[in-house]
């Protein structure tokens, strides 16, 4: 079963940070997430999420490729290109990975312009290592699905980092 963990930084950079770490210990297989999206709030009100994978633009590459391969096939490549690439590309707009955007957009609603929200969807970790290595980027949990004793002990590891910056 996965778990969802959602935390604020007060930069958009900083978040972006923080996510990268966490590639560097997937890769050391301390951790496997199945997303991680940073959201923003603009000045203006506007949720932008900064998402790993662009499901409209693969889609549109993956239809293109098809949609070439079928208009070699008929004898008009330009056509299959076209209407591939439209297609892949709604099919892919339309393909919702990972994190529910909704969801996300909701949490994201609260913070504050320029304020970056981390969302993590881990499907395995070694969770005393990765908090050891999280934990100096400080951070605010908005919302988690862990259980009520490591919900509070991620708390209590960000707030002390908190408190000392």
């Amino acid at each position: 079963m996965s778990d969802l963990i959602a935390i604020v930084y007060p930069t958009e950079a900083k978040a972006e940070e923080v996510r990268q770490r966490l590639f560097e210990l997937q890769k050391e297989y301390l951790i496997k997430m199945g997303d991680a999206v940073i959201a923003t709030k603009t000045e203006a009100g506007k949720i932008k999420l900064n998402q790993l994978v662009n499901t409209t633009a693969a889609g549109a590459a993956s239809g293109s490729f098809w949609g070439l391969l079928i208009g070699v096939l008929f004898l008009n490549p330009l056509l299959g290109v076209a209407v591939g690439a439209a297609s892949g590309a709604i099919g892919g707009a339309l393909t919702d990975v990972g994190i529910n955007d909704a969801f996300m957009k909701e949490l994201a609603n609260n913070l504050q312009p320029g304020n970056g929200a981390l969302f993590v969807l881990i499907q395995e970790m070694t969770a005393d290592k990765v908090l050891k290595e999280i934990s100096p980027f400080g951070g605010v949990v908005l919302k988690t699905s862990l259980d009520e004793t490591k919900e509070q002990v991620l708390r209590d590891a960000l707030q002390k980092a908190t408190a000392t910056s």
